[in-house]
Protein backbone atom coordinates (compact mmCIF):
# COMPACT_ATOMS: atom_id res chain seq x y z
CA UNK A 1 0.00 0.00 0.00
CA UNK A 2 1.18 3.55 -0.67
CA UNK A 3 -0.28 7.02 -0.72
CA UNK A 4 -1.08 7.96 -4.33
CA UNK A 5 -2.11 11.61 -3.97
CA UNK A 6 -3.45 14.11 -1.50
CA UNK A 7 -5.19 17.44 -1.84
CA UNK A 8 -3.35 20.47 -0.48
CA UNK A 9 -5.68 23.44 0.17
CA UNK A 10 -4.35 26.81 -0.94
CA UNK A 11 -5.45 30.39 -1.39
CA UNK A 12 -3.92 30.30 -4.91
CA UNK A 13 -3.41 26.74 -6.15
CA UNK A 14 -1.12 27.61 -9.05
CA UNK A 15 1.10 29.93 -7.01
CA UNK A 16 1.30 27.25 -4.32
CA UNK A 17 2.15 24.51 -6.82
CA UNK A 18 4.85 26.74 -8.33
CA UNK A 19 6.30 27.52 -4.87
CA UNK A 20 6.39 23.86 -3.87
CA UNK A 21 7.90 22.74 -7.18
CA UNK A 22 10.57 25.46 -7.08
CA UNK A 23 11.67 24.76 -3.50
CA UNK A 24 11.66 20.98 -3.92
CA UNK A 25 13.35 21.01 -7.32
CA UNK A 26 10.31 19.59 -9.11
CA UNK A 27 8.23 20.69 -12.10
CA UNK A 28 4.76 22.18 -12.16
CA UNK A 29 3.34 21.56 -15.62
CA UNK A 30 0.08 23.50 -15.24
CA UNK A 31 -3.43 22.66 -14.10
CA UNK A 32 -5.04 19.31 -14.77
CA UNK A 33 -8.79 19.55 -14.45
CA UNK A 34 -9.64 21.26 -11.19
CA UNK A 35 -6.22 20.77 -9.58
CA UNK A 36 -2.69 22.14 -9.83
CA UNK A 37 -0.74 18.89 -9.42
CA UNK A 38 2.93 18.45 -8.62
CA UNK A 39 4.36 14.96 -9.11
CA UNK A 40 6.61 14.33 -6.10
CA UNK A 41 7.83 10.90 -7.20
CA UNK A 42 6.57 7.83 -9.07
CA UNK A 43 3.89 7.16 -6.49
CA UNK A 44 2.83 10.53 -5.01
CA UNK A 45 1.20 13.64 -6.41
CA UNK A 46 0.24 16.73 -4.41
CA UNK A 47 -2.94 18.20 -5.88
CA UNK A 48 -3.14 21.87 -4.92
CA UNK A 49 -6.69 23.20 -4.82
CA UNK A 50 -8.17 26.61 -4.11
CA UNK A 51 -10.00 27.03 -0.83
CA UNK A 52 -11.20 30.10 1.03
CA UNK A 53 -10.79 28.58 4.49
CA UNK A 54 -8.68 25.72 5.73
CA UNK A 55 -6.55 24.61 8.65
CA UNK A 56 -2.82 24.40 8.16
CA UNK A 57 -1.46 20.91 7.56
CA UNK A 58 1.85 19.20 8.17
CA UNK A 59 3.68 17.47 5.30
CA UNK A 60 6.90 15.58 6.04
CA UNK A 61 9.31 14.40 3.36
CA UNK A 62 12.15 11.95 3.85
CA UNK A 63 14.89 12.89 1.41
CA UNK A 64 18.44 11.86 0.59
CA UNK A 65 21.36 13.90 1.91
CA UNK A 66 21.85 15.37 -1.58
CA UNK A 67 18.17 16.34 -1.88
CA UNK A 68 18.28 17.82 1.62
CA UNK A 69 21.27 20.00 0.75
CA UNK A 70 19.69 21.23 -2.50
CA UNK A 71 16.30 22.01 -0.93
CA UNK A 72 17.92 23.64 2.10
CA UNK A 73 19.96 25.91 -0.19
CA UNK A 74 16.80 26.94 -2.09
CA UNK A 75 14.97 27.69 1.18
CA UNK A 76 17.86 29.90 2.33
CA UNK A 77 18.20 31.57 -1.10
CA UNK A 78 14.50 32.51 -0.99
CA UNK A 79 14.91 33.99 2.49
CA UNK A 80 12.37 31.60 4.01
CA UNK A 81 12.46 31.25 7.78
CA UNK A 82 13.18 27.70 8.94
CA UNK A 83 13.63 25.97 12.23
CA UNK A 84 14.73 22.87 14.03
CA UNK A 85 11.46 21.97 15.76
CA UNK A 86 7.73 21.96 14.90
CA UNK A 87 7.03 24.82 17.30
CA UNK A 88 10.20 26.78 16.50
CA UNK A 89 10.07 26.98 12.73
CA UNK A 90 11.92 30.26 12.62
CA UNK A 91 15.03 29.76 14.80
CA UNK A 92 17.18 29.33 11.64
CA UNK A 93 18.63 26.04 12.88
CA UNK A 94 18.39 22.44 11.70
CA UNK A 95 18.04 19.41 13.95
CA UNK A 96 20.16 16.29 14.13
CA UNK A 97 18.13 13.23 15.12
CA UNK A 98 18.59 9.49 14.65
CA UNK A 99 21.78 10.10 12.71
CA UNK A 100 20.11 12.42 10.20
CA UNK A 101 19.25 16.06 9.67
CA UNK A 102 15.94 17.86 9.52
CA UNK A 103 14.18 21.20 9.50
CA UNK A 104 10.74 22.77 9.21
CA UNK A 105 9.42 25.74 7.28
CA UNK A 106 6.07 27.16 6.26
CA UNK A 107 4.69 27.53 2.77
CA UNK A 108 2.78 30.69 1.73
CA UNK A 109 -0.48 29.11 3.00
CA UNK A 110 0.88 28.39 6.47
CA UNK A 111 1.30 24.65 5.92
CA UNK A 112 4.25 23.18 7.82
CA UNK A 113 6.75 21.40 5.60
CA UNK A 114 9.32 19.12 7.19
CA UNK A 115 12.44 17.64 5.62
CA UNK A 116 14.31 14.79 7.25
CA UNK A 117 17.09 12.54 6.06
CA UNK A 118 16.58 9.57 8.43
Amino acid sequence: MHLDHTIVPATDKEASANFFAKIFGLKYKGPVGHFAPVQVNDSLTLDFDNSDRFESHHYAFRVSDEEFDAIFERVKAEGIAYGSEPFTQDNMQINVRRGGRGFYFKDPNGHSLELLTK
